[in-house]
């Protein structure tokens, strides 16, 4: 069946159309009111955005580091402060034809050949947002020029701000620490855009490290216009930094800087402290490092120079460094004596050796002192003494005194390298060793030898505590001093005993007669005393005994030295911690050392005129015989180009494979000296006589 053709009238035609335009009108209106709303989100919700973004391509802003709080002494002396500075960085990410870029920049800034080659070795081992530094301290002129150059230096960032300085250099090294550009490490776990910016430092060790957060302050920002190639136009308005906070320390920078200079060519350390407050007036370990140097930035062979020192420059002896107290720890012994009963006057027959068992103990004095009362016992360091009260008291009765006056005590103070040593007992050694005390231990720890271990910090306080009879506790941050600390559970009849007895260990015939001070009416009290390193075989002692002089430097012994001054009315309480001395140099040793660094609290006129003379002999002073041993072992060394590229790691000197091999070598020989069988006697301010 066929369809009936449609008829299509015009009306129809009509119709069809005008629904179609509509359609396609409405389809029209609707993408206009799309793109009106999108316009008016974009002019108006996004406009704060997009004003920004625009902003951008001709504005750039960079965040300006903030100037680091200062550190300065107990008289507002500065020990780490800030200087203006002018540097030139690359930002890897940044930079474009380097072969191009690198000699560029080397001709405008006069760099040799060498600096640019470590430049270039440097950028290889950067991480791609991480500052690679050029030059810095560079003066006007060549700053400028780089800076006029920079549109043809992509990936070049000249910068003026503030540098770190340490006046005092190695003197404070291991006080203050140093500063550093934050490790690829530490911007990956914060993702502070600060820790990226040319110039910034935070702090890497030591003071600077654990007083970061005070010091560091809050960055500024700079916004400068900028043509299309990066040239500038003009500079606009710049948010200034707030600087950090000032930390004012109880240290006498005046007293630190002669303390380490007084040291010599010793690897040792020295710590004084007010005898009133417990301030630490000076804390100093030498060698050291200069400060200033880390800050800028060492190379891997500078590093390698140090670690390789057999004084361990890397190292802080006073927080680091556990020894053999010695016979510095016999006024201690004799407090706990008396405490314990033992009548300081009952005299005790010294012939120069004392029988255990199968053992024979020695005393430094081989023809021995004969009878001798608890003073003279001190005086004379007489080991016999304290071996044979040592035996009829038991070293419980002793422990606890030693603890009292500071030993294997931990201090409240701003360093986290903290070691405290031991002060042993039965119970300790039962628990550490799985062994049983014995009678031999007693008389090894009696002379400060055996399993006793300080560092030189406990000893400075144990000479404070002696002096002041209070329980001081050092402090070396000036708000954070305790003012008001304890009288000492002690007899002050004992106490007074005692300080007699080291009394006249300088000044009536003791061993330490070359610590008496040369100020009239003045006296200084102490003690002597020397830690053994090695075990002397009873072959060896027939022969007779070597000589320090005779051995290697780490076979000598240690030597100590604590005291306190005025010695009727103690102001200033001091410990020196010689390694492997030996007592081999008089005006190197400990009492002379400590004599000198005592004259200068009192007499600072008399005590620099010393200095001065003898310091020409030890080969000038601080800066003059680091500069001479860098250039002895650069010229010794055939280093690869590696070697001069500059040292970015985590690894900073506390925490230095140096010293962690140091530390083990000095546990090692503990250990050695405290297997079954050894003995140890020492002999203070004298070699043992053959």
């Amino acid at each position: 069946m066929r369809n009936t053709p449609r008829i299509v009238t015009e009306m129809s035609q009509a119709y069809s159309f005008s629904r179609r335009a509509w359609m396609l009108g409405a389809a029209q209106g609707g993408v206009g009111l799309l793109l009106a709303g999108r316009m008016a989100w974009l002019s108006v919700a996004q406009n704060e955005r997009y004003t920004m973004l625009s902003e951008s391509n001709r504005v750039n802003m960079t965040l300006l580091p903030p100037r680091r709080g200062w550190i300065v002494d107990r008289h507002g002396v500065p020990i780490a402060n800030n200087r203006t500075d002018f540097r030139v960085d690359i930002i890897p990410d940044r930079l474009r034809d380097k072969e191009r870029v690198l000699p560029l920049l080397g001709r405008i800034l006069q760099l040799p050949p060498e600096e640019v080659e470590r430049i270039a070795i440097d950028l290889e081992h950067a991480a791609g947002f991480q500052p690679v530094q050029v030059a810095e301290n560079l003066d006007w002129e060549r700053f400028a020029a780089v800076s006029v150059r920079l549109p043809e230096l992509p990936g070049v960032a000249p910068t003026r701000g503030f540098a770190r300085s340490y006046p005092a250099g190695a003197a404070v090294a291991h006080l203050t620490g140093y500063v550093g550009v934050p490790n690829a490490e530490q911007y990956k776990k914060t993702r502070d855009p600060l820790l990226v910016t040319p110039g910034f430092k935070l702090g890497k060790d030591g003071l600077e490290k654990m007083l970061e957060t005070e010091l560091r302050g809050v960055a500024g920002a700079k916004r400068v216009e900028v043509t299309a190639r990066g040239k500038l136009v003009a500079e606009l308005a710049t948010k200034p930094d707030v600087p950090g906070k000032t930390a004012r320390l109880t240290i006498d920078v005046g007293l630190q800087e002669y303390a380490a200079r007084r040291l010599g060519t010793n690897s040792g350390s020295v710590v004084v402290i007010d005898c009133r407050t417990g301030e630490m007036l000076a804390m100093v370990s030498m060698p050291a490092y200069d400060p200033n140097s880390f800050s800028d930035g060492i190379s891997h062979l500078e590093w390698q120079m140090l670690s390789d020192d057999d004084h361990v420059p890397l190292m802080n002896k006073v927080t680091q460094g556990l020894y053999p107290p010695g016979s510095t720890v016999k006024p201690m012994n004799g407090l706990a004596l008396m405490n314990a009963g033992v009548d300081p006057m009952t005299r005790v027959n010294c012939s120069g050796a004392m029988r255990l068992g199968t053992s024979v103990f020695h005393c430094h004095k081989k023809s021995g002192h004969g009878p001798l009362d608890l003073k003279n016992a001190i005086m004379q360091s007489c080991d016999i003494y304290f071996y044979e009260m040592a035996r009829r008291v038991g070293y419980n009765a002793i422990a606890p005194v030693a603890r009292t006056l500071g030993l294997g005590q931990k201090f409240d103070l701003p360093f986290s390298t903290q070691r405290y040593g031991t002060v042993p007992d039965p119970a300790w050694k039962l628990k550490k060793y799985k062994h049983d005390w014995t009678v031999a231990d007693s008389l090894n720890a009696s002379i400060g030898q055996g399993y006793v271990l300080a560092n030189p910090l406990q000893l400075a306080v144990m000479a404070a505590r002696l002096a002041s009879g209070r329980a001081l506790q050092p402090s070396i941050l000036a708000d954070h001093v305790h003012r008001d600390s304890p009288a000492l559970a002690i007899d002050s009849e004992h106490l007074a005993r005692v300080r007699d007895a080291m009394f006249g260990v300088i000044n009536q015939g003791g061993t330490g007669g070359a610590a008496k001070l040369l100020i009239p009416g003045v006296a200084i009290a102490g003690k002597t005393g020397t830690a053994q390193v090695r075990r002397i075989t009873m072959a060896e002692r027939r022969s007779g005994v070597l000589k320090n002089g005779q051995l290697p430097f780490k076979m000598r012994d240690h030597a100590l030295f604590i005291g306190f001054a005025p010695a009727d009315n103690p102001r200033y309480a001091l410990a020196v911690v010689l390694e492997h001395n030996g007592h081999t140099v008089r005006n190197l040793d400990t009492p002379m050392i400590g004599r000198d660094i005592m004259t200068y609290m009192l007499d600072r006129e008399r005590a620099l005129k010393s200095l001065a003379e003898v310091e020409p002999t030890w080969g000038g002073d601080i800066r003059t015989r680091m500069a001479a041993t860098a250039e002895t072992y650069r010229k010794a060394q055939s280093a690869p180009p590696a070697a001069i590229a500059t040292k970015t790691d985590a690894i900073v000197p506390s925490d230095a494979p140096a010293v962690a091999n140091a530390t083990d070598l000095a546990n090692a020989t503990q250990e050695a000296l405290t297997a079954p069988g050894a003995s140890v006697a020492e002999d203070d301010s004298r070699d043992r006589q053959p």
